[in-house]
């Protein structure tokens, strides 16, 4: 019933910047915790980063530093900005809370 909408992927050079946004269906304060997951071509769904309605955010060691989730509460949005990228992690990233996920937005790093 809860829809997720990412948007913002698209093409970045290596060491270039993208912000990704998830749009919810409804408030986001109905959701405790809300986070960040990616899949390459070939792999396994990764975990990227969550943040609770605390204000808490946590940040795979792969990322951290370089991306940073944050909640946009007056626009039922989450967004993640991911600084430096690298190749390495060009894939389809996802918006997940409780049992529901987007459909993913596509995040090419090429030069």
């Amino acid at each position: 019933q809860v829809q997720l909408v990412e948007s913002g992927g698209g093409l970045a050079k290596p060491g270039g910047t993208l912000t990704l946004g998830c749009r919810a269906s409804e408030s986001i304060f109905n959701f405790p915790v809300m986070a960040w997951y990616r899949q390459a071509p070939g792999a396994e769904r990764t975990w990227v980063a969550r943040i609770t309605t605390g204000g808490n955010s946590y940040h795979a060691d792969s990322v951290k530093d370089r991306f940073t989730i944050r909640r946009a509460y007056n626009e039922n949005k989450m967004y993640l900005q991911m600084d430096s990228l690298n190749p390495e992690e060009e894939a389809v990233y996802y918006c997940h809370t409780d049992s529901f996920w987007g459909q993913g937005t596509k995040v090419l790093v090429s030069s």
